[in-house]
């Protein structure tokens, strides 16, 4: 096989693992039902995917890419100059984000891919929570941005029912040290009410 053909089938099975979130969720996503899809052997995975976890990393890459670029696209395309409302329209994009891709999202979050340091997913996800970060830092510079901004990220709501979409895994997401996160700190800058006057 040359190496077009392998860089095309990785590609596939990596689409198929998007499609099969997509339409199904990521409890779907097995390396069996992924490889189905794909048109190859089940144990095709593995030679582009050593482990399982691999390959949903790669998946979830797909989801923060798109989730990346759909930000930067409604930041730029609103025309918002202050950062709070910079702030809002990326929330509202998270947010539309979670309810229209919840396989996706729940996948992009998983404690187990974030957490490892070998999959490539934290470093792929970092961009976009460093301008979460960086927007909540102007915002309210007396706040712990991370720790408001990883609260935020990791904590969306069903708009119907005001439910949440998945329990949020205490992620250590703190971009400026290795230290993880208190969850109850800084609570209260979650409440639209703390957040002051727009």
């Amino acid at each position: 096989m040359t190496s077009e053909e392998e860089a095309g089938l990785r590609a596939r099975l990596i689409e198929a693992g998007v499609d099969l979130v997509t339409r199904e969720g990521a409890q779907a996503l097995s390396l069996r039902e992924i490889a189905r899809r794909a048109g190859v052997s089940h144990g095709a995975p593995r030679r582009y995917f050593p482990t399982h976890l691999e390959l949903l990393s790669a998946i979830a890459r797909r989801g923060f890419t798109e989730l990346g670029t759909r930000a930067a696209e409604s930041v730029a395309g609103s025309g918002a100059s202050s950062p709070r409302t910079q702030l809002t329209t990326l929330g509202r994009v998270y947010l539309d984000f979670a309810l229209s891709n919840r396989g996706m999202y729940e996948l992009m979050f998983r404690h187990d891919l974030l957490e490892s340091r070998r999959l490539g997913l934290r470093e792929t996800s970092l961009p976009l929570f460093g301008a979460l970060v960086d927007l909540v830092g102007q915002v309210r510079p007396e706040a712990d941005a991370p720790v408001v901004a990883g609260a935020s990220a990791a904590t969306a709501t069903d708009a119907d029912s005001g439910a949440p979409l998945e329990e949020a895994p205490d992620l250590d997401l703190n971009v400026n040290s290795g230290d993880p996160l208190d969850d109850d700190e800084d609570a209260d800058l979650l409440d639209p009410a703390a957040v002051g006057p727009t």
